[in-house]
């Protein structure tokens, strides 16, 4: 399902699925980033999709050693144009041929950055003077030796065995809270109606289980709503979302932690 960018909230899953991709989406499965994240494969599929409606993952690309590609050169132009010109001069530039990359800045000089690769010399200097021709100014240019990439640290999940409190966290006015947590296996709400929970006293008063997310699915719980392991579940707190309104949906602390 489509999402506006404004509206999507990433969580913990989402930011481990970006920091996956990242580092290598040629080799990123779902099956395993599911198997440590603790949801199923069909959720991780899922979330990638929504990532890819919101706009927040735009593509997957190619990188490419043009030096090892034939002896190509790739070169980088620093250039200056008009803010009020910006973006209609990069479309234009993005359709010279050998130009792969473009990046513009929101301020300053040499706000837009031209990628470029050319089999020679003379190759580079064409490009120059068509970029020059749309009026670009070139200010500086210089062959690209070796470009590194890394994904973004903070995405990346925490070390050691993952027992997330919560993957998304919202404050409300007063106590009230609303939380996103994934159901553990093991965790007491498992394979229980929502009824039962509360019967049960699983589910204490304060907490209201207001959507479920089921690989891909997303459901309006009722009261007769089988809640399943991997389900990510959407929970409105009035005690603010404390370890009480989550030890429905862990797993139980085992005996070696508790001695």
């Amino acid at each position: 399902m489509p999402h506006d960018t404004s509206d999507y909230r990433l969580d913990e899953i989402d930011r481990r699925i970006l920091h996956a991709l990242m580092d290598d989406a040629r080799n990123t499965s779902a099956s395993t980033l599911a198997a440590e994240a603790g949801v199923s494969g069909a959720t991780i599929r899922n979330r990638i999709h929504n990532l890819e409606d919101a706009g927040i993952v735009r593509g997957y690309t190619a990188q490419v050693d043009f030096e090892l590609a034939g002896g190509k050169l790739t070169n980088l132009y620093l250039c200056d144009v008009p803010v009020t010109e910006r973006e209609a001069i990069a479309h234009e530039a993005r359709a010279i041929p050998g130009v792969i990359n473009i990046r513009t800045l929101m301020t300053g000089r040499r706000n837009v950055h031209v990628l470029a690769v050319g089999e020679s010399t003379s190759d580079l200097r064409r490009i120059a003077r068509q970029l020059t021709d749309i009026g670009i100014h070139i200010e500086d240019e210089d062959l690209v030796e070796e470009e590194l990439f890394a994904p973004y640290g903070p995405f990346h999940p925490d070390d050691g065995e993952q027992t997330p409190e919560a993957n998304d966290f919202i404050s409300l006015s007063g106590d009230a809270s609303v939380v996103e947590v994934t159901v553990q296996p093991d965790a007491p709400i498992a394979d229980r109606t929502i009824e039962a929970a509360a019967r049960e006293g699983i589910l204490d008063e304060e907490t209201l289980v207001i959507a479920i997310e089921r690989e891909d699915l997303e459901l309006t719980p009722h009261g007769d709503t089988v809640v399943q392991p991997d389900d990510i579940v959407t929970i409105l707190s009035r005690a603010g979302g404390d370890a009480d309104a989550l030890s429905a949906f862990r797993a139980p602390p085992s005996e070696s932690t508790t001695q």
